[in-house]
């Protein structure tokens, strides 16, 4: 894939709150209406999908279903996603259910990031949520089984033994989970860290993304790596033969420097780096490098990055605690100021 190709372009928010006052998120309802306002903004602005965050017991966005249903009803074109849900906490049952409300809201616009989740704020914070592995297990695998059991429910095929006295008349057949929406099996996509994760989300039928870190497995540059992921997913994918193509996106922090105030936030970026450190005791992970800088430095810097070049949707990571007028202007920067050079517009 040629980074000439026109890009879907979308922000990612963390969705973070403190009741510092510096911050333009004090509480978790500021977070969660500026993440609606702030969606309707990128879509006036153009911008192809508003992504949030999932992290539990954290001064961030936990309950992603709420929030994506209020977007989608305030919104008509914009995807909307998340990047990403961690499996260990979901009943994938009543996720089912909220997915496809939240799917029927927006006529078919959520794009359902999950994954296996990253570090948390507490130790096995799942277990308070009723969910434990199986003997011999581990909570990878605790993720990977919420996820089979999604995929098979979204299928839209019945599989409960209806009641022989029901409330209500019940359709023949066995039952199905409702709302059922048409397609959202097919706008699955796994957050993988490593590219053995990757072939096996391509296996599963699910479209990727990949984040600012991965497990660092040859220790070339992290954009390097990432690239090489995301082609052994899509070699992957053609092996498994599926009917439909599959989707790719990368996310990254990318400012362009174009007046006062960007300088001030992130003039003194410097020449950004790839970062090597350890996410949990068995994982060494590689840190991808933010970009920031003028307009016509970063369309240079961009096009040399092999990652982006592969994937077909850009996710931006937004500093959402600096506001919704801030970060308008953070996307329509991108929006108009390197696109258009890059040939994503």
């Amino acid at each position: 894939m040629s980074a000439t190709n026109r890009k879907n372009i979308g922000f990612l928010s963390f969705g973070h709150w403190t009741p510092s006052p510096q911050s333009q998120t004090r509480s978790a309802a500021d977070t969660l209406l500026q993440s609606i306002d702030l969606a309707v903004a990128a879509e006036e602005l153009g911008a192809d999908g508003a992504y949030f965050r999932v992290h539990h017991f954290a001064r961030q966005l936990g309950s992603p279903f709420p929030l994506l249903a209020a977007v989608g009803a305030r919104t008509s074109t914009i995807e909307i996603g998340t990047g990403v849900i961690d499996m260990r906490y979901e009943n994938p049952f009543y996720m089912a259910e909220d997915a496809g409300a939240a799917d029927l809201i927006s006529g078919g616009r959520l794009q359902l990031g999950i994954s296996r989740g990253s570090p948390e704020q507490v130790i096995e914070g799942w277990r308070y949520f009723g969910y434990r592995p199986a003997e011999g297990q581990d909570d990878a695998d605790l993720a990977r089984e919420h996820t089979k059991v999604l995929l098979e429910v979204l299928k839209g095929e019945g599989f409960a033994q209806p009641n022989p006295r029901p409330m209500f008349p019940n359709p023949p057949g066995l039952l199905r989970i409702e709302p059922y929406s048409e397609g959202l099996r097919k706008r699955i996509w796994w957050g993988a860290a490593s590219n053995a994760t990757a072939r096996w989300a391509a296996e599963l039928g699910m479209n990727l993304q990949s984040s600012t870190l991965k497990a660092d497995e040859s220790g070339e540059p992290f954009h390097v790596q990432q690239a090489t992921q995301i082609r052994e997913f899509r070699d992957a994918w053609k092996e498994a033969g599926h009917d439909f193509e599959p989707r790719v996106s990368v996310s990254r922090s990318i400012f362009a420097i174009t007046n006062d105030q960007d300088r001030a936030y992130f003039g003194g970026s410097g020449e950004s780096e790839d970062q090597i450190g350890n996410i949990d005791a068995n994982l060494r992970a590689i840190f991808g490098r933010s970009y920031a800088a003028e307009p016509e430095r970063l369309v240079k810097q961009l096009a040399e990055d092999e990652a982006i070049a592969e994937a077909d949707t850009l996710l931006l990571t937004v500093p959402n605690q600096l506001g919704v007028a801030y970060n308008a202007h953070v996307i329509d920067a991108i929006l108009t100021e390197v696109a258009p050079a890059l040939g994503w517009r």
